[in-house]
Formats: C-alpha cells, sequence, structure tokens
C-alpha cells in the first residue's frame, strides 16, 4: 500500500479517535453510496455529523474546507440524505465538518472545523 494511502488511513482513525474522546457515538466509517463516500459519520445527541477527513503530510496553501470542492459537498450531502434515510428513522439535525490531519514531525495536529460549508453554497 502506498505511503500516503497508509497515513489517510491513520488521519480516519485518528479524526474518528478524536471525536470519541470528545463524546461522539461513531455510526459509520467509509460508507459509500453511489458515488460518495463519506469518511466518518457519527452522532452527538440529536445530531448527526458528517465529517470529511482532510489528511496532510507537510503544510498546505488552501484552508481544509477550501479543498473540498462543491461537486464534492452535493455528494455528501446526497449520501447523508440516504443514510439518514436508511438507518436513523427519526427527524434528526445534519452538520457537515471538516477534521484537518495535519503531520508536523511525528506528531498529528487536529482540528475540528464544525459547520465547515455553512457558508459555501453547493448548488
Amino acid at each position: 500500500m502506498a505511503e500516503h494511502n497508509e497515513f489517510g488511513k491513520l488521519a480516519e482513525e485518528r479524526a474518528a479517535e478524536f471525536l470519541k474522546e470528545k463524546g461522539y457515538r461513531i455510526l459509520a466509517r467509509n460508507w459509500y453510496w453511489q458515488k460518495a463516500e463519506i469518511d466518518i459519520i457519527a452522532r452527538a445527541g440529536k445530531c448527526i455529523v458528517i465529517a470529511e477527513v482532510k489528511a496532510r503530510a507537510n503544510a498546505f496553501v488552501a484552508t481544509p474546507e477550501e479543498s473540498v470542492t462543491k461537486k464534492k459537498i452535493r455528494l455528501l450531502v446526497t449520501a447523508a440524505d440516504a443514510f439518514i434515510q436508511e438507518n436513523i428513522g427519526e427527524e434528526v439535525e445534519v452538520r457537515f465538518d471538516v477534521i484537518s490531519v495535519l503531520k508536523e514531525g511525528k506528531d498529528l495536529l487536529i482540528t475540528h472545523l464544525e459547520n465547515a460549508f455553512e457558508s459555501i453554497d453547493a448548488h
């Protein structure tokens, strides 16, 4: 497996651990629906959190939320709707977050951006 794929898997694992430590309950990881993949689906109270994990092995120019395209946002929204219809069975609030995992030497710096797409028009 390529080193960047291994780092991506490690980043998703650390992001899930981070959310658990904050009291989130992980419902699914790497959930696929049609052409979309949701990295992490978690529950925080009555809120379903759709988390896109962005892993970077070094400093980057764009912020994590800027690196998610409008097309990706549309796919995430559609997949989230499908997940909720198939698995939740109740009306819930849905939030879209980005979790950035940046490698700094041997350490991983995790940044959690809640409502990351709020200011982006996905249409």
